[in-house]
């Protein structure tokens, strides 16, 4: 893959789905369907999934395409391929809380080597660069040029006072539980990949997940912390969480950055 060829599109991409779900998002009403899996989605998640997938397929048309919302392609595998989430966090978006993201990732061989995570309502923007050091991107962002970006890196922890993030829709006693084998300063709430973001940036030290997710919720926010000096780990015995595994499914994880001290 030509990464300085990659990142634009995938930036771009990002952004005018971006703008399709603040069309909705700001709209008085709109619908809200059930999948088969019993998640929600909006004319919103199936209009960005329709225009990323479009520019992806028009650009890269012999890369192998995954997207949450193209059940056709769920069956497929490959050791290459581009995964987009076209809206994480739905039901922060149906509840109107703003922290919903688009993702976009490039994984090789079972690794989240490029991606971009883009939080419309927040006007956050966050990808890996062409050489894969990861970025906050500030000012206008337009589609067409890159911006002012400032080069985000993970935390140097104290494992004494840790910040902690967990999921805003997803938390249980499970999650709460682990979280209490830390000594902890502070925990925030957040929705979507934006926890990856969070860690990548040092604004949270520690992210676990004892929750289900698929590999498209999770492969962009990865590549960014990774990007950052982050790492994300399977729970059950801290190796790098893998991408292209059957079905799509991950395990639970933990994302943090080096330096802590991870309990089992």
């Amino acid at each position: 893959m030509d990464f300085t060829r990659l990142i634009p599109v995938i930036r771009r991409l990002a952004l005018e789905a971006g703008d399709r779900i603040m069309e909705v998002y700001n709209s008085p009403d709109f619908a809200v369907k059930s999948k088969s899996d019993a998640s929600p989605v909006t004319e919103a998640d199936e209009a960005a999934d329709a225009l990323i997938s479009a520019g992806l397929r028009a650009i890269f048309p012999d890369v192998t395409l995954i997207t949450e919302e193209q059940a056709d392609s769920h069956a497929l595998q490959a050791s290459t391929f581009l995964i987009v989430d076209p809206l994480d966090g739905t039901k922060e978006f149906v509840q109107r809380r703003g922290d919903f993201t688009v993702n976009i990732a490039y994984v090789e061989n079972g690794v989240p080597l490029r991606g971009v995570v883009y939080a419309p309502a927040q006007g956050r923007l966050f990808y890996t660069l062409a050489d894969g050091v990861s970025v906050e991107e500030t000012g206008a962002l337009a589609k067409d040029a890159i911006g002012a970006v400032n080069a985000i890196k993970v935390s140097n922890p104290d494992n004494a006072a840790l910040m902690v993030v967990a999921s805003k829709s997803h938390r249980d006693a499970a999650t709460d539980d682990y979280i209490g084998k830390y000594a902890y300063k502070d925990m925030k709430s957040a929705g979507s990949s934006l926890k990856f973001c969070l860690v990548a940036t040092g604004e949270a030290d520690l992210y676990p997940r004892l929750g289900r997710t698929m590999e498209w919720d999770t492969a962009a926010g990865d590549a960014v912390l990774r990007g950052a000096g982050g790492q994300v780990v399977r729970f059950d015995d801290h190796t790098p969480l893998a991408y292209g595994k059957a079905g799509w499914d991950n395990p639970f994880f933990i994302a943090y950055t080096p330096g802590v001290e991870l309990k089992k």
